[in-house]
């Protein structure tokens, strides 16, 4: 059993095939498909594709890349949004203060009041972090939120891992985990035990060797939690039963 944490099945970027996309990733061993919404549209999307495929689980929350364009009726449709079935998070949200594609004290402030709105919807929390490790901690050490949630695609080291552990996150290894110079994820992959992560894709980005340079898709997952078997020393099945069963706790998915 494997399941993918976390993909944009939603995305333009497949568009011409996404009956295909799911199929094939069926066809790899892969049971269930989170797929992530990053704008209110595409929440949308992201529930309508939940709602038409057995093996695909939805999340709503706004980007923050895309927090600049909230307003007052974003946060009344994101609730609605977040009650239909199949809807298991809310996210991603956080901080990317490498693009800044909104400002900072902008995703600074959204990211504290979608915290807020997560906890008010009884729903875990996928968190985007890059560049925006010392804030992220700081956000995530205030809030009070009841169920906790992931840090999605983990770009920090293993101090920043434990620090997230404590708080009660659990951490999501995408496909960078294969390339050469990762080695800081790879030592963080190491030492946090299995029972704390989750592997994901992030398709159609970041896609994991031997299939870098093509776009990514779910059925690659496979990939990300073989390398994470092998640096963990454990068979691939042990590893990918571990994962799947982490993410069917946190998203409360029935398999």
């Amino acid at each position: 059993m494997m399941i993918d944490s976390h993909a944009h099945l939603e995305l333009r970027d497949f568009d011409s095939d996404r009956e295909d996309v799911i199929k094939r990733a069926r066809d790899a061993g892969v049971d269930a498909i989170v797929t992530i919404g990053i704008d209110l549209d595409d929440c949308r999307k992201a529930v309508e594709i939940a709602g038409n495929h057995d093996e695909v689980y939805a999340a709503v929350g706004i980007h923050p890349h895309e927090v600049k364009e909230i307003n007052r009726q974003t946060y009344d449709r994101m609730r609605e949004l977040a009650v239909m079935p199949k809807v298991v998070a809310y996210g991603e949200i956080g901080l990317d203060f490498f693009k800044n594609h909104s400002p900072r004290d902008v995703q600074l402030r959204r990211f504290g009041e979608q915290l807020e709105l997560a906890d008010d919807l009884n729903l875990p929390v996928i968190i985007h972090d890059r560049e925006a490790h010392k804030e992220t901690i700081n956000l995530l050490s205030g809030w009070k939120g009841a169920r906790r949630g992931v840090i999605h695609c983990f770009s920090g080291d293993y101090a920043m891992a434990r620090k997230c552990l404590d708080l009660g996150f659990y951490i999501s290894i995408p496909g960078t985990v294969t390339f050469p110079k990762a080695e800081i994820l790879r030592d963080v992959v190491r030492r946090v035990p299995a029972e704390s992560l989750l592997v994901e894709t992030d398709a159609p980005f970041l896609t994991p060797a031997p299939h870098r340079g093509k776009r990514n898709e779910s059925a690659y997952v496979k990939y990300t939690a073989m390398k994470v078997a092998e640096i963990k020393e454990m068979p691939f099945e042990k590893l990918a039963e571990i994962t799947a069963r982490n993410a069917c706790e946190l998203f409360k998915i029935e398999m």
